[in-house]
């Protein structure tokens, strides 16, 4: 693959690592199943990182497009 496409993504990889910082996603668990009747409870899950992982992505990507080989 070509180096300047693997420093776009990248680049672009670590402004939306800085920028959005976590994501939110729902699981739903069957706390009680007896005969036509069930009880759901649904749980929110919050995955977060740093910004400082984006930041190295950014820093990365800056440092490959700058070295990569003329062709």
């Amino acid at each position: 693959m070509n180096s300047k496409i693997i420093a776009i993504i990248l680049i672009v990889l670590g402004i939306v690592m800085m920028v959005y910082t976590g994501f939110n996603y729902v699981t739903t668990k069957n706390i009680v199943h007896m005969g036509p009747m069930m009880i759901n409870q649904q749980q929110n899950h919050f995955v977060q990182w740093s910004p400082v992982i984006g930041i190295v992505l950014l820093v990365g990507g800056i440092i490959v497009l700058l070295t990569q080989k003329k062709a």
